[in-house]
């Protein structure tokens, strides 16, 4: 499995034509278990900027989640994961961060319910007596080929998931956090450039940027910095949960508009995450930034 990754990690990060096999999964957010390749979690190097700090992760057990928490743990955070319920890649989740010498806890259940929000950070605080780092992560996305498409209950379950699980986790965790804090909420390059097919979860992208700005500005007072991540087309669970075999096969290319002419991994976002958890970014809040390919945007 190791000598397998490591021919992926080299092969996909130095060679730009390598494509995706056709592939297709039935349900969201995916699993990454059964992902062909596996995404690249790990490309960096420990430098413990994060020593002692404890960060609640969603969507912690694979694709961008899993790579935020091996960067974490790297830098010397404990960590909490939260996710759905993809079992098999949550346990190997918690399992390679345990070899890598970190403290993790895996949560289980459904954010869109604001009792389970409450209960992880309740469960983080009880665990590791506080909180640093809250990272919004997870997300679900389903693709529509016109507006008209899209039922009223699938627009509210998106927002529900994407937007309003953000707003509960944020309420349970700002009584605990403390100056020197930070938010760290994952939107999208579709919340700048749209798609087409993405109609209901690009809107949800585009109201976790106002949410990052406006709560920037509301917490600077506190000393708790709010920034953003817009990732741009990114080999996770959620591509071939969402996409036909054939689009997964071409999934980041030049139909893609990237100019980098391919999709990122999940190693390549991450140091994004560890640059704005750490007293690096301590003059930056109510930014957002653009790990894309190359993609131009409007800030």
């Amino acid at each position: 499995m190791y000598q397998e990754k490591e021919f992926v990690r080299r092969n996909i990060l130095e060679n730009s034509d390598l494509a995706f096999p056709p592939q297709h999964q039935n349900r969201q957010p995916g699993f990454e278990y059964v992902m062909k390749p596996i995404p690249v979690s790990e490309c960096g190097k420990q430098c413990r900027k994060l020593e002692d700090k404890v960060a609640l992760i969603t969507g912690g057990d694979s694709g961008i989640g899993r790579a935020v928490a091996y960067d974490f743990v790297k830098e010397g955070a404990c960590v909490a994961l939260v996710y759905y319920d993809e079992e098999v890649d949550a346990r190997e989740t918690a399992e390679k961060i345990e070899r890598l010498g970190g403290k993790c806890f895996l949560l289980c259940g459904d954010l869109k319910n604001p009792a389970f929000a409450k209960y992880c950070i309740d469960k983080t605080m009880e665990r590791f007596g506080k909180l640093d780092i809250l990272v919004n992560n997870h997300a679900m996305q389903f693709i529509h080929r016109s507006i008209m498409d899209i039922s009223h209950e699938e627009l509210e379950f998106v927002f529900r998931n994407n937007v309003f699980s953000f707003f509960y986790l944020i309420q349970y965790a700002l009584p605990y956090m403390k100056k020197g804090g930070s938010i760290i909420n994952t939107t999208s390059v579709t919340a700048y450039e749209g798609n087409k097919d993405l109609i209901d979860y690009s809107a949800t992208k585009g109201a976790i940027v106002a949410l990052t700005r406006s709560l920037s500005l509301s917490l600077v007072e506190k000393g708790i910095r709010v920034n953003g991540v817009a990732p741009g087309p990114i080999w996770t669970p959620l591509i071939p949960s969402s996409y036909s075999a054939q689009e997964v096969a071409t999934f980041g290319k030049k139909t893609s508009h990237v100019p980098m002419d391919r999709a990122g991994q999940p190693c390549e976002v991450s140091p994004c995450y560890v640059f704005l958890a750490s007293d690096d970014a301590s003059y930056m809040t109510g930014q957002v930034l653009h790990p894309n390919g190359g993609t131009i945007v409007g800030s």
